[in-house]
């Protein structure tokens, strides 16, 4: 891969005006912390709304910044891609950390993030007595996530996303791994929800989209993992969800599903609208082989106890066919504007 061209001495004129502003400053010092909606921002540096958002504007026209819908929300984080933030960083980087202003801006963003920890609480309060049965009637979710761990292997992720990440955790547990995290879900109630998780554990520069699992928004080779996690047993059309994971998955990459096996437990149609009640190890392999991937693997993870009222989990890995080469994984589209 290229390596990153050096900035011109007009990009570079333009980047320092940008960020030469103390507003604009302190909201870049503050996006090094992670991702933040306008409304975030307003709390925390105690300004108009309008006011805010024309010191983005000026940020995202530099290529500083990027934003991102999440339905009538918008939020922003410091680029990934491109020379912008390579002369600006190292001035991030530098700042004094106790300067009294500064310090009081982290002050307001805890504060900030201790109030969607909240809100996260409870909504899963109003959930968890079903969520708390459902959990009975399956193999504990740390000998689930042992699995998933023990499946994929020790090698470094390069570009990872989770369809259906719901509360974020598989992309907590598996963020460490991979040098790029993505996690997408249909619902902002839920990415609400996952922001305050990965806020709690400490983890940064994971992107969290709003989108459709039936039309991610991705180009096709992104990403060497594509992980859906109990997310098939909601969906009408189970096997288009693979066929859309196969279409992002770059040559060698994999699909990992984790979902349940067939099962007779009809109170889940309408206590948590599950559509399917579980799936055979052959129907999923099947969908993975139709979609140009072979299923390497393919686990069961029994139940905790015995009776009529019981899950057993299944893992399925698949693997993309096409050979590795040494091309570049594409980059996912960004709305910037």
């Amino acid at each position: 891969m290229p390596d990153t061209p050096s900035p011109s001495l007009d990009l570079t004129l333009d980047v320092l005006r940008a960020a030469a502003e103390e507003t604009r400053l302190r909201i870049l010092a503050l996006l090094t912390e992670g991702e933040l909606s306008v409304s975030d921002l307003t709390d925390i540096l105690g300004q108009s709304q309008p006011r805010i958002s024309r010191h983005l504007k000026l940020l995202v026209e530099a290529g500083l910044v990027e934003r991102h819908r999440e339905g009538a929300w918008a939020f922003f984080r410091l680029t990934d891609r491109g020379v912008a933030l390579r002369i600006i960083r190292p001035t991030l980087e530098s700042l004094d950390r106790s300067d009294p202003q500064l310090l009081e801006d982290r002050t307001r963003l805890e504060a900030v993030r201790a109030q969607r920890s909240q809100a996260a609480q409870a909504f899963f309060s109003r959930l968890a007595p079903d969520w708390d049965r459902i959990r009975s009637l399956h193999a504990p979710e740390a000998v689930v996530e042992a699995a998933v761990l023990d499946a994929l292997g020790p090698a470094r992720i390069r570009n990872l996303v989770d369809l259906g990440t719901g509360t974020g955790r598989m992309v907590q547990l598996l963020a460490p791994r991979a040098s790029r995290t993505v996690g997408l879900d249909a619902s902002h109630a839920m990415l609400s929800v996952a922001r305050a998780n990965l806020e709690k554990a400490g983890l940064r520069g994971i992107e969290l989209r709003q989108g459709d699992i039936y039309a991610p928004p991705f180009p096709r080779n992104t990403f060497d993992l594509v992980v859906i996690h109990q997310v098939l047993h909601y969906l009408d059309d189970p096997a288009r969800a693979i066929r859309e994971a196969a279409r992002l998955v770059a040559p060698g990459g994999r699909i990992l599903v984790v979902d349940f096996a067939p099962h007779n437990l009809e109170f889940l149609r309408e206590a948590q609208a599950h559509r399917r009640l579980g799936f055979a190890p052959a129907q999923v392999a099947g969908w993975l082989d139709e979609a140009g991937l072979d299923c390497t693997l393919n686990r069961e993870i029994a139940p905790p106890r015995t009776g009529d009222e019981q899950l057993t989990v299944s893992l399925w890995l698949g693997q993309d066919r096409r050979v590795v080469t040494d091309w570049p994984l594409s980059e996912p589209d960004r709305e910037v504007a």
